[in-house]
């Protein structure tokens, strides 16, 4: 039985020192710092770095030429902006932009809401919805 320990760690030591010897033969040295720098400059000329930030990691998307001037596409978003389509910054795109002027005067707005504060109709801070009740 004695025999038998002694012969399987013997064999199990011999394969690790084979095996360190063949991982040891297949791993390249490490890329210098010239290297790297080489690699990563051929890599920009190629325009295949990921910009800084939330990118995607594959290839660059397809360019495609515009088939409108600067000025027509300027023109439009003026147009747009007049007439209030344009989506506001943000993350939020299913919002639309709106107009927030009001048409009543400060006076009827501040007697409006004394009359729903002595009705007790307005809602405590923090506790109500994002939009006005109506």
């Amino acid at each position: 039985m004695k025999m038998k320990n002694t012969l399987t760690i013997v064999a199990a030591v011999a394969a690790a020192m084979f095996a360190q010897a063949s991982f040891a033969q297949a791993a390249s040295a490490p890329a210098t710092r010239a290297d790297v720098k080489a690699e990563t400059k051929a890599a920009a000329k190629k325009h295949e770095l990921t910009p800084a930030g939330e990118g995607e990691t594959g290839k660059p998307a397809a360019k495609t030429m515009s088939t409108k001037t600067r000025a027509e596409r300027k023109a439009e978003t003026k147009a747009a902006a007049k007439n209030n389509e344009l989506t506001p910054a943000g993350e939020d795109v299913t919002m639309k932009a709106t107009n927030t002027k009001s048409n009543e005067k400060r006076v009827d707005v501040k007697a409006d809401t004394k009359a729903a504060a002595k009705n007790k109709e307005l809602t405590p801070a923090g506790e109500g919805s994002a939009a006005p009740k109506k």
